[in-house]
């Protein structure tokens, strides 16, 4: 009489499966990875400490002794024998290190910005120092680089872009409308004009145009918005009373604690379009902010503006909001205008209607 053999499970052919397990590994990855990040912030900074103090001494000994220009070529031998495998000794990079140095060392900065210095990557010293000819305009890409992270190719299309001297420029209300600390920080989020230099679109589009254009390149758009904005929707849906009324953008922003509420115009500004804005304030205060967000702020974003009017016009409005410029820096040749698909024929033949994203209703209702 046979009997059936009993099947016995290796505990060890299951792990790649067992959820305990899974989670445990998931940890172990992500304190090695933050083990990773803090030893290369650590190697970082001592190395760029070390350039800085190379810096100095190749400055004072160059003064002190009067060696010409030949001597970081012969110092930069001198090195390489003793260090082949480090690549920072070449003539290339000692006179980087020595323009670096000379470079702060004329601004007169204190040791709290120094350190600033050596907590970013060697290659962001060298691309802020290359393009800022102000010590204050590198000193607030050194701070913005460490504060929010930016890769080398955002650093230079953020100082290309000349950010510094947009951000916190918009025309706003919020000193009258906002707490103290509240105003400054909204203000600062703000810029004017905004660049939009990853559309392509002609100089008559429409803000239809314009508002899917920045929606299709959201990664973008939202790199120039800058911090903090999380995208909600377009076209976002409002009822008051018996009417309907959509919101062409609408953000989240996770330092001010807000809506915000984008209208585009295409136009330049009019004193209509602030009381139509501060409509849309009122309304999504009533039926979208929840208990703990601050007060919904608006940015109108013109194709141009005259600033007294714009002033005048947002003086007496109830609600905070700001007014910026946005700028195109591709436009269609005039040989491809009329003959590409305009966003109205794509839409038909992708099948999408004009009642909003579907998406914006399932934001809404997570909202």
């Amino acid at each position: 009489m046979s009997s059936k053999k009993q099947i016995v499970q290796d505990p060890l052919a299951q792990m790649p499966s067992n959820q305990d397990y899974r989670r445990w590994l998931g940890e172990l990855k992500t304190r090695f990875r933050q083990v990773q990040l803090k030893a290369a912030v650590a190697v970082n900074s001592a190395l760029l400490q070390f350039y800085w103090e190379l810096g100095a001494d190749m400055v004072a000994k160059q003064q002190a002794f009067a060696w010409g220009s030949g001597f970081l070529n012969q110092l930069s031998a001198d090195l390489v024998r003793d260090f082949p495998e480090v690549k920072g000794f070449s003539p290339r990079n000692l006179k980087y290190i020595r323009q670096w140095y000379l470079f702060w060392q004329g601004a007169a900065i204190g040791q709290q910005a120094v350190a600033q210095l050596h907590a970013i990557p060697w290659g962001h010293n060298l691309v802020i120092i290359s393009k800022c000819k102000k010590p204050e305009e590198a000193l607030y890409y050194v701070g913005a680089a460490l504060q929010h992270g930016w890769s080398r190719s955002v650093l230079v299309h953020q100082i290309e872009s000349k950010l510094w001297q947009r951000e916190g420029r918009a025309i706003t209300n919020f000193a009258q409308t906002l707490p103290a600390a509240l105003s400054d920080l909204a203000a600062q989020v703000l810029k004017d004009p905004y660049v939009f230099d990853f559309l392509s679109l002609t100089p008559e589009h429409s803000e239809r145009e314009l508002e899917t254009d920045l929606v299709a390149h959201i990664t973008q758009f939202l790199l120039e918005l800058g911090a903090g904005f999380a995208y909600i929707g377009r076209q976002v849906p409002l009822q008051v009373g018996e009417r309907d009324f959509y919101l062409d953008l609408l953000f989240y922003h996770t330092r001010l604690h807000c809506y915000v509420v984008v209208e585009l115009k295409t136009v330049d500004f009019e004193p209509e379009f602030a009381g139509k804005l501060n409509f849309y304030l009122k309304t999504v205060d009533e039926q979208l902010r929840s208990e703990g967000d601050q007060p919904t702020i608006g940015l109108l974003l013109c194709k141009s503006k005259d600033r007294l009017v714009a002033e005048y016009a947002l003086s007496d409005i109830q609600k905070p909001m700001g007014l910026s410029t946005y700028t195109l820096s591709h436009t269609l040749p005039e040989a491809l205008r009329g003959k590409l698909p305009s966003i109205e024929q794509l839409e038909r033949e992708l099948g999408l209607d004009d009642g909003g994203d579907e998406s914006v209703q399932a934001g809404r209702a997570g909202v």
